[in-house]
């Protein structure tokens, strides 16, 4: 006997390694967020397993950490794919290069934490591109804008220092990416490297996974799917008052970007945009109306929709979707950057 749509919406079927992990996930969140709007950051550091970078590749990839400002711990880790194949295609003199943030809510993990490392890596290895994964300054400890201006940092540090990267990276195809937390970082960089200019980079693209948008209207995904995995109202409420300024509501600009604060970008060179989205992410209406945004500002923009999937299903690499994902990141990638020559 089939279930009814309302008791598939409640129950994704899950494999049970990605429950412990979302299990490990939620537990890290909620046993150090404080009701006074502080984070138990010691206890948080000892539970969020890191990665050191490897010169040496494995699996065809290598890494290395790179300083962008030490006084504002901004640095990124560089992913670089070693093989000069991708399966039977031929020698691939240049490459894409991916700026990446990562997600947490802009509280929590960095580039070193164990899924983003692997998750970089498979990005790396699969998109066989350069990936630049961003360190930023995390909240409560440093409010907005300060993420939006780390991100932004890093790109004209790389627009400076071009011999960080290497040879056979091509600066005049850069995709801007993220997930969650870094998703909304990523739509603010761009908005902010295209009003500033570049001289070298030229960002053609942009990959937002399941974005961290919100509001003060409750909307209907987010009541429905409220006891969701790993993100509910109240977790969302305080890390947004812990990222937006003192006295502001959610209806900020930085947090509802298709909202009554909302930017205009019809003047905006912004890049062509790629959005997915889950069916169980309680934050899909903002990740919808994000992208029906983008297309009345006139912008190039295409929805993925993943139906049973959860709130940051692409990390746990033992959901298919999540390979699925990537590779249609990659084509996304290859498409543009074919059609930018």
């Amino acid at each position: 006997m089939s279930s009814s749509p309302n008791e598939t919406k409640k129950k994704p079927f899950l494999p049970w390694k990605t429950r412990v992990g979302i299990s490990f996930l939620t537990t890290l969140t909620d046993a150090t967020r404080r009701s006074n709007g502080t984070v138990n950051r010691g206890f948080l550091n000892f539970i969020d397993r890191k990665t050191s970078p490897n010169a040496t590749p494995v699996n065809g990839v290598s890494t290395k950490d790179v300083t962008v400002n030490a006084d504002h711990n901004v640095w990124f880790r560089l992913f670089t794919p070693t093989g000069a194949t991708v399966g039977d295609e031929t020698k691939i003199t240049s490459l894409p290069v991916i700026f990446f943030f990562h997600g947490g809510g802009f509280t929590y993990l960095s580039p070193a934490s164990v899924a983003y490392d692997a998750v970089c890596r498979r990005f790396c290895r699969k998109i066989n591109a350069v990936v630049v994964s961003v360190n930023y300054r995390l909240t409560p400890e440093f409010r907005y804008p300060s993420q939006y201006e780390d991100g932004e940092s890093v790109l004209k540090f790389l627009d400076e220092n071009k011999s960080v990267l290497p040879e056979n990276a091509d600066m005049s195809k850069c995709f801007i990416a993220g997930d969650s937390a870094g998703a909304n970082i990523a739509h603010h960089v761009a908005v902010r490297v295209c009003k500033a200019g570049l001289q070298r980079i030229r960002v053609i693209g942009l990959v937002s996974i399941q974005p961290y948008f919100g509001g003060e209207e409750r909307t209907e995904s987010e009541i429905s799917l409220e006891g969701s995995p790993l993100v509910s109202m109240a977790r969302t409420d305080w890390l947004w008052k812990v990222f937006l300024p003192e006295g502001s509501d959610r209806d900020h600009g930085a947090a509802n970007v298709s909202g009554p604060n909302a930017e205009d970008l019809s003047g905006l060179d912004y890049p062509d945009t790629l959005v997915f989205v889950g069916g169980f992410d309680p934050l899909n209406d903002w990740q919808k109306r994000y992208y029906d945004w983008l297309k009345k500002c006139g912008k190039n923009a295409e929805l993925i929709e993943y139906p049973t999937m959860i709130h940051a299903f692409y990390v746990f690499p033992d959901l298919a979707e999540a390979t699925q994902l990537i590779l249609q990141v990659k084509d996304f990638i290859n498409r543009v950057s074919n059609n930018s020559k």
